[in-house]
């Protein structure tokens, strides 16, 4: 692949990251969580939406791009924060490569206090900028016990304006309603519309997710490997309210639809395995 390039320097408060410039795209990558802020194919709005009030400091997240949600997804109870410590911590970049499909940047998660807590674990993460983005966290058990944990890719797509907006590939699946807690519903909708908060965990949810963007007129499509779980979520009016992070009307120009296992779908990996979560994110128009 040629025409591309990439460059380490500090960010937004003075936080290291990585630009990464193909011929198809460009994308933001910071160091804090391995953290994918932008990705923008050339000439087409941003596929990923940053909240303007997200706090880039060492040690908090980033609020909006995809924050790696490991080794818990939400509470955990004995557990300090949400979502877990990765999209917390400082990664370590190994490597910048490139192949036919795009540069491939890698980042392994440094040993730490929170990570000594757990069997003896490495995890890596592959980012790679191309036509589409594709990201892909590996973890390894390197333990004699079993290592059971959620994981989830936890993306913030950018859209024009949520009430034109519908999520295409959940209908039939069963899901835990966190606004009505946590009630185990069925979903009956083939298109998934937004007119109040919504968060639900979808599970035993493996097939490709599509987000149909009528203002954009673009189609965001979701390809996910090794992923059992897909939440949907919008803050909402009232919510968005509440985050010190998050604009009070941001809500209108974002939606989540992440993608991991997490709940009942958490994984259970025995000694010596690895467990591979791998999404591909591309869009298209809302015409094709």
């Amino acid at each position: 692949m040629t025409n591309s390039s990439r460059m380490i320097g500090e960010g937004k408060g003075d936080l290291p990251k990585i630009e990464v410039q193909t011929k198809f795209s460009d994308a933001e990558i910071y160091l804090n969580g391995a953290h994918v802020t932008k990705f923008q194919r050339k000439g087409e709005p941003p596929l990923l939406f940053l909240s303007e009030k997200s706090r880039f400091e060492k040690g908090h997240p980033i609020r909006g791009g995809v924050p790696i949600i490991f080794p818990w997804f939400g509470a955990c109870e004995g557990k300090t924060g949400m979502h877990g410590f990765a999209r917390n911590q400082t990664w370590e970049l190994k490597e910048i490569s490139q192949n036919d499909s795009g540069v491939i940047v890698q980042f392994s998660l440094p040993d730490s206090a929170e990570s000594a807590q757990y069997p003896k674990f490495s995890a890596e993460y592959f980012v790679t900028v191309g036509e589409m983005l594709s990201l892909e966290l590996r973890v390894t058990n390197q333990s004699q016990e079993n290592f059971s944990f959620e994981n989830c890719l936890h993306t913030y797509f950018a859209v024009g304006e949520i009430g034109a907006v519908s999520v295409v590939g959940l209908k039939g699946a069963e899901y835990l309603d966190k606004t009505e807690n946590f009630a185990r519903k069925k979903e009956t909708a083939e298109q998934i519309t937004f007119s109040s908060e919504t968060d639900r965990a979808y599970l035993n949810t493996t097939g490709t997710i599509e987000i149909h963007d009528a203002k954009l007129k673009r189609k965001i499509i979701v390809e996910k490997e090794n992923s059992a779980s897909t939440v949907v979520w919008n803050p909402w009016i009232a919510k968005s309210k509440a985050m010190a992070d998050f604009g009070d009307d941001e809500y209108l120009r974002m939606v989540c639809v992440e993608s991991g296992n997490i709940a009942e779908n958490r994984i259970v990996l025995p000694p010596g395995k690895t467990s591979s979560l791998k999404i591909n994110l591309r869009s298209t128009s809302l015409d094709k």
